[in-house]
């Protein structure tokens, strides 16, 4: 199986459609992705008054007064997606976002998306897990960054009971931004297939990480799915971008994956076809 490689944008746009046209057409032309995806959001919904009329956490990064009127600028509308969309295909990719409530769900359904992403931070909502499951027919992409093991067999076990767990693809996360090496914890892959394997559809990756590096071995540990964020300067204002890759890194990680996805395999047979020639010269001792 090739592995699946998501450019997330998210909100790394800038609240900006001219410049969320230019990072779909990098991630899909040069970077050669398979999927790009953004974030949607309905701020009154998801946030309490006072959430949304408090401050940033980090000014710096802000851009409105309050942490609602910041998300607010970045947020795009339910055009402004299908536009996205048709873009993603223009392009040659595909599209897909992750939903933070049950409207955003409920919107973003409506585009029949291939797959919708549910973030960690939202994955015990289970209102909008249960909507999900019985009103889209689609792939429901999940994270488990900030889960217990308790959670997860919770989560899994609604999709198990709603006929949905071959549509669910689970993905090993860190949350932070960005994660230092030693809180990757890339054997959580190997846990999650070991406990899950069997029941969903498939075991993913998502890091923001730095670097590249991580996700090959994730492959090689059976991760199939891989989500990275992605910017066009890294150096933007925003708490993403510190945290994403770049585009020459987001197209090494598709190149890398898909090629080690390649050498991931068992010999056919004993000598191969392009080791004939070497051992009728090279080999020594034989008996013929």
């Amino acid at each position: 199986m090739l592995p699946e490689i998501i450019a997330e944008i998210g909100c790394n746009h800038l609240g900006q459609m001219d410049i969320a046209h230019e990072m779909i057409k990098v991630a899909a032309q040069f970077c050669k992705v398979d999927v790009i995806k953004f974030q949607k959001r309905t701020n009154q919904e998801l946030l309490t008054p006072e959430e949304y009329l408090a401050p940033h956490p980090n000014p710096a990064n802000s851009y409105g007064d309050t942490y609602g009127e910041h998300r607010e600028f970045l947020e795009l509308d339910l055009e402004q997606h299908r536009q996205l969309k048709a873009w993603c295909e223009e392009w040659g990719a595909e599209y897909s976002t992750s939903v933070w409530d049950l409207t955003a769900a409920k919107e973003i359904a409506s585009l029949d998306p291939r797959m919708i992403k549910i973030p960690s931070a939202c994955n015990l909502d289970f209102e909008l897990l249960k909507w999900l499951a019985g009103n889209y027919g689609g792939e429901i992409h999940l994270s488990f960054g900030m889960t217990t093991h308790a959670e997860e067999e919770r989560i899994i076990e609604l999709f198990q009971k709603s006929g949905r767990a071959q549509d669910l693809i689970i993905y090993a996360c860190t949350s932070g931004y960005p994660v230092p090496f030693e809180d990757i914890c890339l054997h959580e892959i190997e846990r999650l297939k070991a406990k899950f394997g069997r029941i969903v559809r498939a075991i993913g990756f998502s890091g923001h990480h730095l670097g590249i590096a991580a996700d090959v071995a994730a492959l090689a540990l059976g991760a199939t799915s891989f989500e990275r964020h992605f910017t066009l300067d890294r150096t933007w204002k925003g708490t993403d971008h510190a945290a994403s890759l770049e585009p020459d890194g987001m197209r090494r990680l598709a190149r890398d994956l898909r090629n080690v996805s390649k050498a991931l395999t068992c010999k056919s047979q004993e000598i191969l076809p392009i080791e004939c020639a070497q051992r009728q010269k090279l080999k020594r001792n034989v008996d013929e």
